[in-house]
């Protein structure tokens, strides 16, 4: 029993404990699902599912169960970032205690919930517990924008190299903080019309209604709620690695001040989609721009940080173009999580820029399933992206080492880039190939697809193995982890008021 209590301990209070976990839940829901797509019906394994699985998919309810699926992974996505931040930056024990609690339940009970209302059987206790782990959430994040406060003397900075007011007020946090209450103020944009669902306001997914020449004000309010809450996802990440490469110096000096400005101007944006819809959309592509240049800028700077860091210990004080690379690409796991938002750039955000001008001259002169493929692929990727973020960064919290560190960075970075290339590719097939012409094309792209995304779940499905396998173990890495979290609490709460 004592055995189980301490790896329970580990699960549900350290910071590594929790990340692994909520990979774990997300992998468990994504394998499960994956099991319903359309390549499984026709190797017959979704008819299998549901004849012996109790599963209740009636087509007319897809929509609905699609959006209680794509929020469950969502709220552990957010709750992984959470757990991030809360162990990366400042912030009072109790604090992170209140923080990571009210967020694992609210998670872990809507994921559960949620799906059994909307997978099998329509039970409105478990939809009612499916809202109620999402307050859950939203009270973590309430309490995390208090956590996060940046003017308490005790979190103002005397550093130089850190982006900073004169009087010490450390923008940073600034801009974590601004993410958070920007990310409530958007949940919030979103809870709105879904408390109506089934009020007078039927369910809908984004895609489908694009091409509607009058939108009502509450489905304005989910598409502006679904660009908001990914667009917050990938600004959280993109501070996250900054505290993880500890940026600092010129660089961060001019990146914190656009990252808070493009945030700003991105959430004023979309909340504005429903009063002002002719112009949002203008002013969500002008506060894009800063915080794209804000990335672009951590980028730099970590780069160099890893080549020079690899430089000084193998001693090369003249390092040719060769032994340059050769140091930037030697670690895997901290250069593909800035390679994948250089990539990024390639994939998403030059697709959409492309689509946002060429709208009416182009795009819309598709048929209706092109430009809604197109939709669909371009918040696919940009989610898969920040989800391979994500893996190679727990992967370094995670402590791996040597040749699996090798293997499990380049297979997640060569695979998912092949994947998103290739999905890419099949949204804008229409520039190049007919409707006519186009089946090879497609065949090639979809099988590219699923070759990269099923090597990343492999990937994966090792790594949640190896850390099982250690979960198993009397005296094993997980029990040091726990350990160290232990002390790390001990000694916050010594120095912290």
């Amino acid at each position: 029993m004592s055995a189980a209590r301490e790896r329970l301990s580990f699960l549900f209070t350290s910071t590594k404990g929790l990340i692994l976990v909520a990979i774990a839940m997300i992998a468990l829901e994504t394998a499960f699902f994956g099991f319903l797509s359309g390549p499984m019906e026709e190797f017959g394994v979704r008819s299998f599912m549901v004849r012996n699985l109790g599963l209740d998919l009636l087509p007319q309810e897809r929509e609905g169960r699609i959006i209680i699926l794509y929020h469950t992974i969502a709220m552990a996505v957010v709750a992984i970032q959470a757990y991030m931040i809360t162990g990366l930056v400042p912030m009072k024990r109790s604090q992170q205690v209140v923080v990571n609690a009210a967020i694992t339940v609210g998670y872990l009970t809507s994921q559960v919930f949620g799906l059994w209302f909307a997978y099998f059987g329509h039970n409105y206790v478990f939809h009612g517990l499916f809202i109620f782990g999402q307050s859950l959430v939203f009270f973590a994040g309430v309490a995390l924008a208090y956590a996060l406060w940046p003017w308490r003397a005790e979190y103002r900075t005397a550093e130089t190299d850190r982006a900073r007011t004169r009087g010490g007020l450390d923008l940073e946090r600034v801009a974590f903080f601004t993410m958070a209450v920007a990310m409530l103020g958007s949940a919030l944009f979103g809870a709105v019309p879904g408390s109506l669902f089934g009020n007078g306001f039927e369910t809908f997914l984004a895609e489908d209604v694009v091409r509607n020449p009058v939108k009502t004000p509450l489905q304005l309010a989910v598409i502006g709620h679904l660009h908001i809450m990914l667009a917050l996802i990938a600004v959280a990440m993109t501070l996250i690695l900054s505290r993880w490469f500890d940026f600092r110096g010129r660089l961060h000096k001019w990146a914190m001040p656009l990252i808070i400005a493009g945030t700003l101007i991105i959430t004023f944006g979309v909340w504005a989609v429903v009063p002002f819809e002719a112009i949002a959309h203008i002013i969500i592509n002008v506060g894009s721009f800063p915080v794209l240049v804000g990335s672009w800028l951590l980028v730099w700077f970590g780069w160099r940080k890893i080549t020079r860091e690899r430089l000084a210990a193998q001693d090369l004080t003249r390092p040719s173009a060769r032994q340059r690379l050769a140091a930037l690409l030697h670690d895997p796991l901290r250069f593909g999580t800035l390679w994948q938002m250089v990539y990024m750039n390639f994939v998403v955000t030059a697709l959409g820029i492309f689509m946002a001008i060429q709208l009416d001259e182009i795009i819309r002169q598709w048929p209706w399933r092109e430009e809604r493929v197109t939709l669909t692929g371009h918040w696919h990727v940009l989610a898969g992206i920040i989800a391979t973020i994500i893996l190679l960064y727990y992967a370094d919290l995670a402590g791996l080492k040597g040749r699996a560190r090798q293997w499990f960075g380049w297979v997640v970075i060569v695979a998912s880039n092949l994947a998103f290339g290739a999905v890419a590719v099949f949204e804008t097939k229409r520039l190049f190939v007919s409707e006519a012409a186009q089946q090879t094309l497609v065949d090639y792209a979809i099988l590219l697809t699923d070759i990269g995304l099923a090597t990343v779940l492999v990937a994966l499905a090792a790594l949640m193995l190896w850390r099982l396998a250690d979960l198993l173990k009397r005296r094993g890495r997980w029990r040091a982890e726990l350990e160290e979290a232990r002390r790390r609490g001990q000694n916050e709460q010594e120095v912290l008021p």
